[in-house]
């Protein structure tokens, strides 16, 4: 069992190397290989993002949705499936995903979410939540140039 464990780390992060320099279809196949081994949330959050940058977003909120059965305390796939959704136009669909990011027990990049809510209420034209929604990404994270630049064009609107 620890041995099988160890492969599928290896074919994960061999995929997450070619997802780095932007060899998807190779990532892809290495995490698919890594998930056949020992399935994890990680695997099937990070080929989730490989088919998103393929544009194929559906796919990736399905897989992201199997990382979550895996283990639902891990943050990053609630913040991606919110993610995709902005992508995809579905900003209020995207809402409940990216707050259930923020409460994940398994996750240390919340300034994701944050930033990601500020984003929807920006396109929603309410531009107070988003601004505080932006101030929380710099609270947690104070050089996460995206949430300055947001910061900064909802402070512009507001004057």
């Amino acid at each position: 069992m620890e041995e099988t464990r160890k492969d599928a780390e290896k074919l994960f992060k061999e995929a997450y190397a070619y997802h780095m320099i932007g060899e998807l279809d190779k990532a892809i196949e290495l995490y698919e290989q890594s998930i056949d081994i020992y399935p994890t949330a990680e695997a099937y959050t990070f080929l989730g993002w490989a088919y998103s940058m393929k544009g194929d977003y559906e796919k990736a909120i399905e897989l992201c949705k199997e990382a979550i059965d895996i283990d639902p305390e891990f943050g990053n796939p609630y913040n991606d499936i919110g993610a995709y959704l902005i992508e995809l136009g579905r900003e209020e669909e995207a809402i409940p995903w990216l707050k259930l990011a923020l409460t994940a027990k398994r996750y240390d990049s919340k300034h994701f979410p944050y930033l990601n809510l500020a984003r929807v209420y920006l396109k929603k034209g309410d531009y107070y939540e988003a601004l505080k929604f932006a101030e929380e990404a710099l609270k947690l994270s104070k050089d996460y140039k995206p949430a300055a630049v947001i910061r900064h064009q909802i402070l512009a609107m507001l004057n």
